[in-house]
């Protein structure tokens, strides 16, 4: 045999070998387990039904699998980061604990006054947290207030709020609620160019949004001004009582448009407080929240 021929040979069976290397490597690549998605899970404080200090209620959170915690404004800050410091919890944002009450788009300029500075609380109280963010419901449309009305004045506030937002390094993100204010994403996108701030965005709320539309077309609306989930499930015949997967969420649509828009961070339970009143009922909380995340 010639030089010529053993080196044609050597070739061919190099190739042979280089290809199914190959056909060998794309195998493992499709039998891998897909990635796991970098969504961490929270609890909002006001839903954890656990009548107990406070310390003994995010020694529980901590033992039923969650890492975080969304405490409410105006709690008594040391007694809180005592036991986020004793747990190792952390905070993964604080709700505004007055939007209610004193909204911002209420008709009178003192009663906005008064949720504004509750506003302002909010932020000071995350920054004593550690938390990145405040949840915050702009406003309520009602009889007394139009929705150009609630618009008009919320932005008008939040805008007031936005340079000590800046100093303290905490974004203010808006939650969808049903306050007859924001029904649709492309309102929740108009909004927040009104404001016309990086430092404000979205709080989601998934549960939220089903009466409206599904929360999967919300989410490519929103994007990355998505900075907070709140998790919940809808149910449009018994309402937000049900457990997740029990409601009309369809997990697996929402999670691929939660990837397809780049959304990784804090998952925070707003489930009702039956479910997250012990340890156990809070293990099977974090239990379904895995798998509404692997969904």
């Amino acid at each position: 045999m010639t030089d010529s021929a053993n080196r044609r040979d050597f070739l061919k069976r190099s190739g042979g070998l280089l290809a199914a290397a190959a056909l060998g490597t794309a195998g493992l690549a499709a039998d891998a387990p897909p990635k796991k998605r970098a969504l961490r899970k929270a609890i909002m404080y006001a839903t954890i039904g656990l009548k107990a200090p406070v310390l003994e209620q995010f020694r529980a959170v901590k033992a039923a699998g969650f890492e975080g915690v969304e405490p409410m404004s105006h709690m008594k800050q040391d007694e809180v980061l005592k036991a986020l410091d004793e747990t190792g919890l952390k905070a993964a944002s604080v709700c505004c604990n007055t939007h209610w009450q004193k909204p911002l788009s209420h008709p009178d300029p003192k009663a906005r006054q008064v949720g504004l500075e509750g506003v302002l609380q909010a932020l000071r109280d995350a920054k004593h947290y550690r938390a990145t963010s405040i949840l915050l419901v702009p406003g309520v449309v009602n009889k007394e207030v139009s929705y150009d009305d609630c618009f008009k004045r919320s932005v008008a506030e939040i805008r007031k709020a936005v340079p000590v937002a800046q100093e303290l390094g905490v974004t203010i993100a808006v939650e969808n609620v049903w306050n007859n204010f924001i029904t649709k994403p492309q309102q929740a996108r108009e909004f927040l160019d009104a404001i016309g701030s990086p430092q404000v965005g979205w709080h989601f709320d998934i549960g939220n949004a089903v009466r409206y539309s599904p929360p999967q077309t919300w989410i490519p609306v929103l994007g990355k001004r998505i900075l907070k989930l709140h998790i919940k499930e809808y149910s449009k015949v018994k309402g937000f009582g049900v457990r997740l997967f029990e409601g009309d969420n369809n997990w697996p649509a929402i999670m691929k448009a939660l990837d397809a828009a780049g959304y990784e961070g804090w998952g925070i339970s707003e489930q009702p407080g039956n479910q997250a009143k012990d340890v156990d009922t809070m293990k099977d909380l974090t239990a379904r929240m895995d798998r509404a995340f692997a969904s």
